[in-house]
């Protein structure tokens, strides 16, 4: 029987392929092969469903016998689910099926600095793009001084927006991070509701404060805002402003229109980022025509120093059933 041995010195795994179209995935840690196939080898049932492929664990190691293809699919989705183990220290059910995205399959994991530039690593877990849209995402983030990116909820526009900003604000390279929304469709017509102005338009950002305590502790968030060091403002707030070593969202910015939307892009000013995000199927406003974000984009995509990134339903990355119910609604539309 002829075999060969593929060390990894950074996860402490050894992949052993033999003759009869066997892999051994052998671990030198036990307490690690534990958090890798899970209580009662959940995540173990779980990626043989996804796969259709016999998985067994057996010892200090995971045994697979297949088709060429499928064990480097196994081999390369364990190895993804061990560094997710490593960074994280847990396992989710969303990261046993990204372990088998295409995006995946398709990277050679031995290429480990090409796939690190692509970690956002925040004080409280790293965070790895699902998809090939969200690493073009995280690329513009990164490299583009104005984004904006359209597509159905739960494709992370706004989380790994979040997660980027936060990561320039705890390195220093901005000072501030501005997280914004339209409140009550886009005239913000908030005097009917009851409390001062924050009372008032905290429900309509409380998913911007969602992702910044995913992100880092709460105390900590709290006197980032407290000292300014993050703001949390309605849309209306911007307006004549100059927005100096900064990070701005535009979330939902689909219920902004245009003269709202040209408004935010031209408070940037120097060493600033800003992101425009939202989704053209959700749009709330009385005349959906009036929405400023696909002609944004329109208008704007031919610019060097911006980015357009368009998400679609494969992009999803919260429960797998979102994504069927996008995709469903959107080939409705196209009946």
């Amino acid at each position: 029987m002829r075999s060969t041995a593929q060390n990894n010195p950074r996860t402490e795994l050894k992949f052993v392929y033999s003759e009869n179209n066997t892999l051994s995935i052998i671990f030198q840690n036990n307490e690690l092969l534990l958090g890798v196939v899970g209580e009662f080898n959940n995540n173990l049932k779980e990626l043989e469903r996804i796969t259709k492929t016999n998985i067994y664990s057996r010892g200090n190691s995971i045994l697979v016998k297949s088709d060429q293809i499928k064990n480097d699919l196994i081999k390369n989705a364990i190895q993804f689910l061990t560094d997710q183990f490593l960074n994280n220290g847990t396992i989710e059910k969303k990261d046993i099926i990204s372990s088998v995205n295409k995006f995946m399959i398709d990277e050679k994991i031995n290429s480990s600095e090409k796939k690190i530039e692509y970690i956002i690593k925040t004080p409280k877990k790293s965070i790895i793009p699902r998809s090939e849209k969200q690493k073009k995402y995280v690329r513009a983030l990164k490299e583009s001084e104005i984004i904006i990116s359209a597509g159905p909820a739960g494709t992370g526009k706004t989380f790994l927006a979040v997660a980027i900003a936060l990561t320039m604000l705890l390195d220093k390279k901005i000072e501030r991070i501005i997280l914004s929304r339209p409140a009550v469709e886009a005239g913000e017509r908030l005097g009917f509701l009851p409390g001062d102005m924050r009372e008032k338009v905290d429900p309509y950002l409380r998913p911007l404060y969602d992702s910044l305590y995913d992100l880092l502790d709460f105390e900590k968030i709290q006197k980032k805002i407290e000292v300014g060091d993050i703001e949390i403002a309605p849309l209306a707030f911007m307006r004549g402003r100059t927005l100096k070593n900064s990070f701005a969202i535009l979330d939902e910015a689909q219920n902004a229109t245009d003269t709202q939307i040209k408004m935010f892009l031209t408070r940037i000013g120097e060493n600033s980022k800003i992101v425009i995000n939202g989704d053209p199927s959700q749009i709330d406003l009385p005349n959906k025509s009036l929405s400023g974000l696909n002609r944004s984009k329109e208008l704007l995509g031919h610019l060097k120093e911006i980015s357009v990134v368009d998400f679609d339903h494969t992009d999803v990355v919260r429960n797998p059933l979102v994504s069927k119910i996008v995709k469903a609604y959107s080939d409705q539309k196209t009946d």
